[in-house]
């Protein structure tokens, strides 16, 4: 079960402010493109509800509609005696580090971003892996040599996914070129799924016979003009292989869900820190369901399980654009 807050502009602190005494639990505040985006904040949403279903007890939610209520959201969730306190997404750690000092008997846990505080468990995962492997599956499934990635926010979290998947490539086709857009600069470019679109199709003139879609709600305009177009796609965060059957070639998954449930589970002494999950820790990985298994032979499967025992033993190395903001491989 849970307790859902929404915080429109001025009335935010009196809705808050009203429900500040129906429950001390556990509370998780989703980033805008709202827990329903299929991809990353739905991810965290279904954590959140396998922990209320196990446990048959409650949380607090809230979904930001702007930049301007983080802060505001992580107090009031704090004053009402929420704990832990989870926030889903990279762009809360600004918020996150000025809040956190301001309750220390509050735990906070941020996904996707990196906060230093004493009562703050910061949760990270090795999207370059994950996409490594898609990557590999992209130029399998190629019959034109070009494939293409469209990102979200141009950050370098989300280039960290492009470069991964651009290393899976070349890996496995030395000679595929490899188109990269990203969707924009602002929160907005999770979700906006016409702009997705109108950049998918801009990479299907110029060859690409299967995109990686890497942008949140965005992703769903990418999907679509893919399954319309008869190109293949590459899903994130949450398996979206369902979405259209036979033409999401896979996705790229990210165990957002464990995360969440985990710090649900835990409680107030969950453990803070910095804690990373890759593939080692099945922390990201592909998706094989019956909606794609036509799309992925055997020896597609075998080889990229193969590079996923050699990335996990060392003997290949994927890099991280997110090191030095650089990537071995160019796109263009």
């Amino acid at each position: 079960m849970r307790l859902m807050t929404s915080l429109p502009g001025a009335v935010a602190v009196a809705v808050l402010g009203a429900t500040a005494g129906l429950a001390d639990g556990p509370a998780i505040i989703f980033d805008l493109g709202g827990k329903f985006d299929r991809s990353f904040n739905q991810a965290a949403f279904t954590g959140a509800e396998r922990w209320a279903e196990a446990t048959g007890s409650t949380y607090r939610e809230i979904e930001l509609q702007s930049d301007a209520q983080r802060e505001q959201a992580m107090r009031r969730l704090a004053e009402a005696g929420s704990n832990p306190i989870v926030m889903a997404g990279f762009s809360q750690a600004s918020a996150l580090s000025v809040v956190a000092p301001d309750y220390p008997d509050t735990t906070f846990v941020i996904i996707d971003g990196e906060v230093e505080e004493p009562n703050v468990r910061s949760v990270i995962f090795s999207e370059h892996e994950g996409s490594y492997l898609v990557g590999m599956m992209a130029a399998m499934a190629s019959q034109t040599g070009t494939v293409g990635f469209v990102g979200g926010m141009d950050i370098p979290l989300v280039s960290r996914f492009a470069c991964g998947y651009a290393q899976g490539v070349v890996a496995v086709n030395p000679d595929a070129t490899v188109l990269a857009n990203m969707t924009g600069t602002t929160p907005t470019a999770w979700n906006d799924p016409v702009r997705g679109g109108e950049l998918t199709r801009g990479q299907i003139s110029q060859g690409a016979d299967v995109v990686y879609a890497a942008a949140g709600g965005t992703g769903l305009g990418i999907l679509q003009v893919a399954a319309d177009e008869g190109i293949l796609s590459i899903g994130v965060d949450s398996n979206q292989n369902y979405l259209h059957p036979g033409s999401v070639l896979t996705s790229m998954i990210k165990r957002v869900d464990v995360a969440v449930e985990d710090a649900f589970t835990a409680g107030a002494d969950i453990e803070t820190g910095l804690f990373v999950f890759g593939l080692a820790e099945n922390g990201v990985g592909y998706a094989l369901d019956e909606n794609n298994a036509d799309l992925v032979p055997d020896e597609m499967r075998m080889a990229v399980d193969a590079a996923r025992a050699q990335i996990i033993a060392g003997d290949i190395m994927v890099h991280n654009f997110t090191d030095d903001g650089s990537c071995p491989v160019q796109m263009r």
